[in-house]
């Protein structure tokens, strides 16, 4: 029996071992995969969300239609911030590199950026304020110390954490597409 998943996944890896793998560079990009973490938090949130949402619904079959529009309403908040928990990242295309957060998505054209590296410093575990010794991918900008940008990846952040090889991978793609567009 044919498992598409599994042929997805080998394709998506030997795409992965050429340096740009990109058909459109204008296209928004992520160049890593989200993590376990970020995936099952994400479908936690929708799992709750999915009760939250029938329970919207028996409440609008057995009480008011407006208290089950508002739990409604509060099920399909909670299927946004699922959706945008999936979003978080880092996005790169030829235009240049787009850091998606929970509630604000910053982009830097790639004139903007001097340099992108990867430097061992204290980061932060699953974006929680503990501190741990690990890697991350610092971005450099021309008019900014590095010490005011926070780190694009780390090591031990929602997507990397316990994968290492993930975390070099995708530094690396970044670090490629930093080198060849930067300049441009």
């Amino acid at each position: 029996m044919p498992l598409p998943f599994l042929t997805a996944d080998r394709t998506f890896d030997a795409v992965a071992e050429s340096a740009l793998p990109y058909d459109d560079p204008d296209r928004w990009r992520r160049p890593y995969r989200p993590g376990p973490w970020r995936v099952g938090v994400a479908a936690l949130v929708l799992l709750f969300a999915s009760l939250v949402l029938f329970g919207a619904v028996l409440t609008a079959l057995t009480g008011s239609l407006s208290t089950g529009g508002v739990v409604l309403g509060v099920g399909v908040a909670i299927v946004a911030v699922a959706l945008r928990l999936l979003r978080m990242g880092v996005w790169v295309s030829g235009r240049g590199l787009r850091r998606t957060g929970f509630l604000v998505t910053r982009t830097v054209p790639w004139p903007r950026v001097v340099s992108v590296r990867t430097v061992q410093q204290p980061v932060r575990w699953l974006g929680l304020p503990r501190t741990v010794q690990g890697q991350a991918l610092a971005l450099v900008l021309g008019d900014r110390p590095a010490e005011d940008t926070p780190p694009l990846l780390t090591t031990h952040g929602l997507d990397f954490v316990g994968r290492p090889m993930a975390f070099d991978r995708a530094a690396d793609a970044v670090e490629a597409w930093a080198a060849e567009n930067r300049h441009a």
